[in-house]
């Protein structure tokens, strides 16, 4: 009918990663972190609460809410997961000092244990590049800088949504600026109104 149709996509979905980091955590849930959705290296979503590791990629509320601002035919993105929101580097450095302090005699992959859950040690094992049977005492300053960058900074690339089938609503449909907002009838045929999944609106 001459309107303009928005390419429908899947809006509030799960998200698939390459990483095979999320494999190897599925099932795993984060609680009380914060991820920021970087677009092209640009913010452009950032909230706390809580994500899941699945066996495709990264699901959960944050990745759901995320998802909704995202336009997967254009553009490239990445999760940036900060796993201790509630310390800043500062204060996250001394934690580490401190926890490394009482367990200087411990192998690293039980000292994380106080840190991470314990699906995650061997993955922040490995982007640290620490042994895992390294013992605390041994770990030099810039192997606590990486682990402390990982922790603040835990990225999964992303690419793409998984199917619409699975989605919860969908992004796209006839172009909002070519309906009256109050009325739902369409500026171009009399006569003729939208609503719900048909309007680009998700």
């Amino acid at each position: 009918a001459g309107h303009t149709i928005v390419t429908p996509q899947p809006s509030l979905c799960s998200l698939i990663s390459p990483d095979p980091a999320c494999r190897r955590m599925m099932g795993l849930a984060l609680r009380n972190v914060t991820l920021t959705l970087l677009c092209d290296g640009k913010p452009l979503f950032t909230e706390q609460g809580e994500a899941l590791f699945t066996h495709f990629g990264l699901s959960g509320p944050l990745v759901l809410s995320a998802s909704a601002h995202m336009d997967f035919a254009r553009d490239r993105y990445a999760a940036h997961i900060d796993l201790k929101p509630a310390l800043d580097e500062e204060k996250l450095d001394a934690r580490l000092l401190r926890d490394f302090g009482e367990r200087a005699n411990q192998d690293v992959s039980n000292a994380l244990g106080a840190l991470v859950p314990r699906s995650m040690i061997p993955v922040m094992a490995e982007r640290t590049g620490i042994d895992g049977q390294t013992k605390v005492r041994d770990i030099r300053r810039e192997q606590r800088r990486r682990l402390l960058d990982a922790l603040k900074d835990f990225t999964v690339d992303i690419s793409g949504p998984r199917p619409v089938e699975e989605a919860i609503v969908t992004a796209g449909g006839v172009k909002v600026s070519q309906v009256d907002p109050k009325t739902m009838q369409s500026k171009l045929v009399q006569g003729l109104y939208f609503a719900g999944e048909l309007l680009d609106v998700d």
